[in-house]
């Protein structure tokens, strides 16, 4: 016979590190009060609640409309290392989402986060730079960050972040500087990513010449990639045993050649072979970029002569799957061929 006897101890799936979520739409109302609560463990229960609830983005949402961003910004600034952490993981978890990302600028939420760019807690500051690549995902979250004068700041982190963080920095000044680099040469960007581009870290290789790309695309940047020698370099890694190494080493250069300094430093170097090796690549965006770069060097008489006789391997490229290298294959043959 059943006997109506309540167990003293609780329910196997119950978590006692997370706050208990209240029914219904009541739960984001109730996990926001306990946010803002004086009692340091009912502050820490209900992070870890919406660590989890912030995965979905109709929760964000919510969140947000509650009031739930104001709540966190106030907590970044809690003496509580953990309350801290799990503060800025909340935030990270919301920027994956373009809701969040919105609401980051809505709210000002990338100054905020900027005020724990030095925390004593590597955990922050990584989870501060993963919110901040995805804000930058979005053209207006780059120009937001850029807006918010924070580019030098991140310029002069690189140089003393750890390598994993170092990582995220260059996915975000990427993206930024694709928007707007002037406060970035200003920052001597491009002596710190030369130095980056010598890492024994492939990652760091191939996402510092990403981002070398965005820096050369205005003429200061494209001067400064030649006053400090990185053309040179960039000539090296097209033999990068890494081929998205190589690919983004051949887009910088595409931009860096646009100049005649840029062009005959290319020259000077030989970066001709390499780029002609990389026509053959499997990724279309290195045969996208060897074939541009090769295009500007093509417009220097001397490069011109010496393409001539490699027409036929633009040919070849004319008949590529993909639609970008076949126009630049034609353009380049046109530059190639022709005569003054």
């Amino acid at each position: 016979m059943a006997h109506a006897r309540i167990s003293m101890y609780l329910p196997p799936d119950i978590n006692p590190t997370q706050a208990a979520i209240a029914y219904g739409c009541r739960a984001l109302p109730k996990l926001n009060e306990e946010l803002q609560s004086e009692d340091l463990l009912t502050r820490q229960k209900a992070l870890m609640a919406l660590c989890d609830l912030m995965h979905d983005p109709e929760h964000v949402y919510v969140a947000i409309d509650t009031g739930c961003l104001e709540s966190l910004k106030a907590l970044l600034k809690d003496n509580n290392d953990m309350v801290r952490i799990k503060t800025t993981e909340v935030l990270y978890i919301m920027a994956t989402h373009n809701v969040g990302r919105e609401g980051f600028l809505e709210h000002d939420v990338i100054l905020a986060l900027s005020s724990l760019l030095n925390d004593p807690q590597s955990a922050c500051r990584k989870n501060l730079h993963l919110a901040f690549k995805h804000v930058a995902l979005l053209p207006s979250g780059a120009q937001g960050i850029v807006n918010s004068g924070l580019i030098p700041s991140l310029v002069w982190k690189l140089q003393r972040e750890e390598e994993e963080i170092q990582g995220l920095l260059l996915d975000t000044l990427a993206a930024c500087l694709t928007e707007d680099a002037t406060e970035a040469l200003g920052s001597h960007v491009v002596p710190f990513l030369k130095q980056k581009l010598l890492s024994t870290n492939d990652d760091i290789r191939s996402k510092a010449a990403r981002t070398l790309i965005a820096v050369s695309i205005p003429l200061e940047g494209k001067n400064q990639v030649w006053q400090h020698d990185v053309i040179p370099i960039l000539v090296h890694l097209l033999k990068d045993r890494v081929e998205e190494v190589q690919a983004n080493a051949a887009g910088a250069l595409m931009y860096a050649t646009v100049t005649t300094q840029g062009k005959y430093a290319a020259l000077d170097t030989e970066a001709i072979h390499p780029l002609l090796s990389l026509l053959g690549s499997s990724l279309s965006k290195a045969r996208l970029n060897a074939t541009k770069a090769l295009t500007m060097l093509a417009e220097a008489p001397e490069g011109r002569k010496f393409l001539q006789s490699r027409v036929p391997v633009f040919r070849v490229l004319e008949d590529d799957t993909s639609e970008a290298v076949r126009r630049a294959a034609q353009i380049a043959v046109k530059v190639i061929e022709w005569k003054p």
